[in-house]
């Protein structure tokens, strides 16, 4: 089992396109990139912890391999948006990829390079995993309990 963090605007959303991937066997939303310990929503939505609502995704790499995962991550979310995801704006909801190990980075890197050469402005940025802190119970599958579908979280396949 591996684990990557996703960072893509409303960590609802993000949550939403990988809960039921074949291959994932968990997903839970929560809060990376800040320094303050164990931050609450009310604090990261204030825009000034640092920190991004992020998407912890475990997974089984013989199920699914990671490329996988990088490409529907950039296919659910608008990743030429610099803190921002359609009306939700703030370094909260900035586009981040959090790797944990060599081989995401450099896969993250190789697919970042096929979408510049694909002539889109990325501004999604790679940064070395850090502590992740969980979202409160009421925001952990948030889909599932209310029902209903990302209202900014929509997949373009662009691969």
């Amino acid at each position: 089992m591996k684990i990557i963090y996703f960072a893509g605007g409303c960590f609802w959303g993000v949550e939403y396109h990988f809960q039921n991937l074949d291959g994932v066997i968990e997903t839970e939303v929560g809060y990376m990139g800040g320094t303050n310990k164990a931050p609450t929503y009310e604090q990261v939505s204030t825009g000034t912890t640092g920190y991004a609502e992020t998407l912890k995704v475990i997974y089984n790499e013989s199920k699914i391999n990671f490329e996988k995962l990088v490409k529907l991550f950039f296919e659910i979310h608008d990743f030429t948006q610099i803190n921002r995801q359609g009306p939700d704006i703030g370094e909260q909801y900035r586009s981040v990829i959090f790797y944990t190990n060599d081989e995401q980075e450099e896969v993250s890197e190789k697919i970042i390079k096929l979408l510049e050469n694909k002539r889109y402005k990325v501004a999604t940025k790679l940064q070395k995993a850090t502590t992740f802190w969980s979202a409160e119970d009421y925001h952990q599958k948030y889909y599932v309990r209310k029902g209903g579908t990302p209202y900014c979280h929509i997949r373009k396949e662009i691969f």
